[in-house]
């Protein structure tokens, strides 16, 4: 996130609102979740994994979504 000048600020934001793209947890042996958030206008994705028993959310990483993969939007996939 820092390479991509998000701020530690708006990830945390954008966890709080948990707007939710899509939901990993069938795939994963923990709850994972890529979740969208904003700096300015610009969209970005941080992709969690949660560990329930201890209420914990680790945050594995935080990027743009890439034009060619994602519409305009940031929430859907090409």
């Amino acid at each position: 996130m820092f390479e991509r000048e998000i701020s530690p600020a708006k990830v945390r934001k954008a966890l709080e609102a948990a707007d939710v793209i899509e939901d990993y947890s069938a795939e994963m042996p923990e709850p994972s979740r890529l979740i969208m958030g904003f700096q300015g206008k610009r969209p970005f994705h941080i992709v969690t994994s949660e560990n329930p028993e201890i209420e914990t959310i680790t945050v594995v990483t935080v990027y743009i979504p890439d034009p060619n993969k994602w519409k305009k939007d940031g929430r859907s996939r090409r």
